[in-house]
């Protein structure tokens, strides 16, 4: 993946981190109703935070060899 692709996909990334914590934040003012929801909520805010921050190290790695180039 290209600098600007990285960066891109960061940023979309980014976005989605945004919508699953606004989604978690929520379901968690509306508790108690809908409380069986917190698994898949919780699971799915996870996993775009650990895809964020994976893609962030990406391109902070790729930002440090293009430098150094």
């Amino acid at each position: 993946m290209s600098l600007e692709e990285l960066e891109a996909h960061v940023k979309k990334l980014s976005m989605r981190a945004t919508n699953a914590k606004m989604n978690l934040h929520d379901l968690a003012e509306e508790l108690p109703t809908d409380w069986q929801k917190i698994p898949a909520v919780a699971a799915e805010t996870y996993e775009v935070f650990r895809e964020l921050i994976a893609a962030r190290n990406d391109l902070k790695a790729a930002k440090q060899a293009a430098e150094e180039a």
